[in-house]
């Protein structure tokens, strides 16, 4: 077999380069230096795909998927601070609260699930998110 690095072993390589030339002065006079970067266009993107971007912008609109995603965000913050306080009150009764919050909990989970995987499928390649997973989430907790 092959020698194979882990992601982890070539980002550290790429990192340590990147530093090192950073050292050696390699990054000091690039071109436009000290001058404000261009936003208006987006060279990696699809030339339709960046004049479709533009014309939104100019109207104080977003792509549907830059809605989506602050949405998605404040969901899991509302729900992680719910979850928080579900498991802190745990121990105070008898354990009904607890597993009646566990269901609501759990059910507001799949509806922010369905959500990402919503938004993962409308948003630019690379920008995708993960979903909540209970188990993860408990765990967390747990360490605290």
């Amino acid at each position: 077999l092959p020698f194979c690095r882990s992601e982890t072993d070539i980002v550290n390589v790429v990192e340590q380069r990147i530093w090192h030339s950073m050292e050696e002065g390699h990054f000091e006079n690039l071109p436009g230096k000290g001058k404000p970067l261009n936003l208006i266009s987006n060279p990696h993107a699809d030339p339709a795909e960046d004049t479709l971007y533009r014309i939104l912008s100019r109207n104080g609109c977003a792509p549907e998927w830059v809605e989506l995603n602050k949405e998605i965000r404040g969901m899991i913050a509302g729900w992680r601070s719910a979850l928080r306080k579900a498991w802190a009150n745990r121990s105070e009764d008898d354990g009904s609260h607890w597993n009646d919050d566990c269901r609501v909990l759990q059910e507001q989970i799949r509806h922010i699930n369905d959500k990402v995987f919503r938004y993962n499928l409308i948003v630019p390649f690379g920008r995708q998110m993960f979903g909540l997973n209970w188990e993860k989430e408990l765990d967390k907790l747990k360490l605290k």
